[in-house]
């Protein structure tokens, strides 16, 4: 009797290293380097999927999809902002709260909406938070690099970054991005 229950765990357990290893190589794109056609929604699920240990305990993940098209990009990068809009999210709600993400369609351009219950930015720091190593966490808990990156990785698209917060009511992050990329990334 304990050999079918232990098969059973250790099949159970073999599923979810699959499952967590795909993940990982659909947020990173480990076979791709260039510019292609992605899906930004599915770029967004495995990006909950590998930060997850980060969001489970602070935030509920509510999906709002609208069905956006696929866009031309470079994958692991958006992934990557992502990631930042994320954990920062999970990060700005203190005890727990929700993080809903949406996205839509304008004419020729998408856009992906992060948004949070947090402790919102005070106004005069909304138009620093963009700037390489600014940061209003505590000493030793952020290096005020990723929304400077995000922000990098989103101009190299032809996109556009917009933020809107509240104090003690949370942020809603924004990234607009072309449907068909204009220049090559550089």
């Amino acid at each position: 009797e304990d050999v079918t229950h232990l098969l059973a765990d250790s099949l159970d357990g073999m599923q979810r290293v699959k499952r967590i290893a795909q993940d990982l190589k659909d947020f990173s794109h480990v076979d791709e380097s260039a510019k292609q056609w992605a899906n930004l929604e599915h770029g967004m699920d495995s990006t909950i999927n590998v930060a997850w240990s980060e969001l489970k305990h602070k935030a509920r993940i509510v999906k709002e999809y609208a069905g956006i098209p696929e866009i031309e990009c470079m994958p692991s990068l958006l992934n990557q902002v992502f990631m930042n809009l994320l954990v920062n999210a999970a990060q700005a709600i203190e005890g727990t709260g929700t993080i809903t993400l949406r996205t839509g369609q304008e004419g020729d351009q998408v856009w992906i909406e992060v948004q949070d219950t947090g402790m919102g930015i005070d106004p005069t720091h909304l138009t620093r938070i963009f700037d390489p190593f600014f940061t209003t966490k505590p000493v030793g808990k952020g290096t005020g690099l990723g929304l400077s990156l995000s922000y990098g990785i989103i101009q190299k698209h032809g996109g556009a970054f917009s933020v809107k917060s509240e104090v003690g009511v949370g942020t809603v992050f924004r990234v607009t991005l072309p449907i068909q990329m204009k220049t090559p990334p550089v």
